[in-house]
């Protein structure tokens, strides 16, 4: 009895017996699946977080005066130095509008500077009869606001200085809200229209280009005005934000030097006090909340982990059962001269073969769950290679493993016992 011949009874015997094959299948394939599925969805929200936060481009970041997004006790960030004595006035202090034009003014290094207030971010905006849901966020900036937080000028105009500096009644409309007062095809006929934004008129200067807003963060979903018309309104932030952009890459790490020396002299920081600012680079937002994802990818390992072992245990006690089902033709098998060898390798075939089948449906179903979260979050097909094959490994060694014990109990039989059971 060869090998081909040991695989192919396998075979037949697992085709024969569908239920209980399907079964089986079933149980593997769901533990596959949802290691699979959530993987994949946590591939695919990584990218999109990473295009969210990445606003900036890797040369940029943000001097703000606390952490925008801070989860749990990071000891190193928050590790305060108790043999320095600090001011309270200079503990948690806001960034006032003088201190970021100071900055602004200050700065001289090859960079772009911007300023920017954060307005109230649940804001309906009216143009005639039509209107947006209320979930347009208001932001203010200056000249240089587009620039530094990657935005672009599709129709109209950017801010010009007296725009800023008067505070006039002028934004700029994010795809989505053009889309929705003015139409897809229309939106560039937004430019120069009083719209209505909580009750008071503004003229749009202009129509910003798409950013191509993820379900995480709706960037295209606003409206920029200049930080000094924000300020007179209503729910806005308590400090502002200065933004910075290097022109190179490799000029970041010394920008940061520079912003961090000149703000401390702003502050009016003396040596032994610690910086009552914070400078976060474009990207930290996406790793953070990376991070935070990394934790659930491995809860999904556990999940699938617990369940591929119940699966494992359920293949065995069915192996055991196909056993005292097939006693006598085991028993046939060794009277014509099959050895031990033959019966344990034919075991051992059944069990990997219903566990790749597993394996197979439940990988095919897991990528195509996860890729809901994908178009969810327009992002494009993902599917995790590496895990993949790792759950292709995984359900071969619970396949071997379960039917090991049941492979070797059939190859002990006594044939001349076999051949009499009923």
């Amino acid at each position: 009895m060869t090998l081909k011949d040991s695989f192919s009874l396998a075979y037949r015997t697992v085709r024969s017996n569908k239920l209980r094959t399907g079964i089986t299948v079933a149980i593997i394939a769901f533990g596959i699946m949802a290691l699979i599925g959530i993987i994949t969805a946590i591939d695919a929200m990584n990218g999109s977080l990473r295009d969210s936060f990445s606003t900036m481009g890797a040369n940029g970041f943000t001097v703000s005066y606390k952490e925008r997004f801070r989860f749990g006790n990071d000891n190193q960030t928050e590790k305060v130095d108790k043999t320095k004595k600090q001011k309270k006035s200079n503990l948690d202090k806001p960034i006032e509008l003088h201190e970021a034009e100071l900055f602004k003014k200050s700065f001289n290094y090859p960079a772009l500077v911007s300023i920017a207030l954060s307005g109230p971010g649940a804001t309906e905006i009216r143009y005639k009869s039509k209107k947006t849901n209320p979930n347009v966020s208001v932001r203010g900036g200056d000249e240089n606001y587009l620039d530094v937080n990657g935005f672009s000028v599709e129709a109209g105009r950017n801010f010009n200085l007296l725009d800023v500096q008067t505070g006039r009644n002028v934004c700029l409309l994010g795809s989505d809200v053009a889309v929705k007062l003015f139409g897809e095809t229309n939106k560039d006929k937004a430019v120069d229209k009083i719209i209505n934004i909580g009750g008071i008129p503004y003229r749009a200067i202009g129509v910003l280009k798409s950013k191509g807003s993820s379900a995480l963060l709706r960037a295209d979903n606003v409206v920029i005005t200049s930080y000094n018309n924000v300020r007179r309104m209503s729910n806005v932030s308590p400090s502002f934000v200065i933004g910075v952009k290097a022109n190179d890459l490799q000029l970041l790490p010394a920008a940061v030097d520079e912003a961090t020396a000149v703000f401390r002299g702003i502050r009016k920081l003396t040596p032994k006090d610690d910086e009552n600012f914070v400078i976060e680079k474009s990207d930290k937002l996406a790793e953070t909340f990376i991070s935070l994802l990394s934790s659930i990818q491995g809860a999904a390992g556990l999940i699938g982990l617990i369940t591929l072992i119940g699966a494992a245990i359920g293949l065995m006690n069915i192996m055991l059962v196909a056993v005292n089902e097939r006693t006598r033709e085991v028993g046939l098998i060794k009277a014509l001269g099959g050895k031990k060898r033959n019966i344990r390798q034919q075991f051992l075939f059944e069990s990997i073969i219903i566990s790749l089948l597993g394996a197979i449906f439940g990988i095919i179903l897991g990528v195509l769950i996860g890729n809901l979260f994908s178009m969810f979050l327009h992002t494009g097909f993902v599917v995790p290679w590496g895990w993949v094959i790792t759950g292709i490994v995984i359900c071969s060694a619970v396949g071997l493993l379960a039917g090991l014990w049941p492979a070797i109990k059939a190859s002990r039989l006594n044939p001349i016992t076999a051949l009499r059971y009923e």
